[in-house]
C-alpha cells in the first residue's frame, strides 16, 4: 500500500462507515461494488480528497480490489486525489472545445492566476485542470466550477469577469 499524502491519516469513522453502509444497500448484496462512486463521494466530502489511503480503506470496505478503486478515482474528474483550491475549474480540452478555443480559454486562465495547468495558486483559491469531453460542446468553450456549475461561451473577457469575482468570495 502506497503512503497517504496527509502527514497523518484517519481511518474512515463510524459516521462514515454509516452512510457507506446506506449507499451500500441500494445495491443486491452481490454487488456492493456497485457503490464505489457512492463511498469515494463521501469521502471527498468529509475530507476534501480522496488519498491512496482512502481508496485503500474503500476498497476494503466494498470488498475490491484497490486498483478497481483507483481505476474510478482517476478516470472520473470530479474525484480530487491531491488537495484542491477553493475553486476548482475545470476547462474542457475535448476535440469539440478546441475547435472552438478551448485550449486559449485554458490558457488564458493559467496565463491570469500564474499557474500550470493542474496546479493551485499560491493563495490556495484556485486550482485549474483540462477535462474531457463536459457535454455541452456547442456551448465551447465550457468550464465547470467545483464540479457543479457549468458556464458557457468563455471569452477572454467572460473568464476575467468570472476570475474576478470568484476572488472576491472569499
Amino acid at each position: 500500500m502506497q503512503s497517504d499524502t496527509t502527514p497523518t491519516h484517519v481511518p474512515l469513522s463510524d459516521e462514515m462507515k454509516a452512510r457507506f453502509a446506506r449507499e451500500v444497500a441500494k445495491f443486491p448484496a452481490d454487488q456492493k461494488q456497485s457503490a464505489v462512486m457512492a463511498c469515494l463521494t463521501i469521502v471527498q466530502a468529509e475530507r476534501g480528497y480522496v488519498s491512496r489511503a482512502s481508496e485503500d480503506e474503500v476498497a476494503a470496505y466494498l470488498g475490491m480490489a484497490p486498483i478497481a478503486v483507483y481505476e474510478v478515482t482517476t478516470f472520473y474528474n470530479m474525484y480530487n486525489q491531491q488537495p484542491v483550491g477553493k475553486f476548482k475549474i475545470n476547462v474542457c480540452t475535448n476535440l469539440p472545445c478546441q475547435l472552438r478555443d478551448g485550449q486559449a480559454a485554458l490558457a488564458h486562465i493559467c496565463k491570469k492566476l500564474h499557474v500550470a495547468v493542474g496546479g493551485t495558486t499560491t493563495d490556495g483559491m484556485f486550482t485549474v485542470q483540462q477535462s474531457e469531453c463536459l457535454g455541452a460542446c456547442a456551448d465551447s468553450p465550457v468550464m465547470l466550477i467545483n464540479d457543479r456549475e457549468m458556464i458557457s461561451f468563455m471569452s477572454n473577457d467572460r473568464i476575467d469577469d468570472l476570475l474576478d469575482t470568484l476572488a472576491q468570495a472569499k
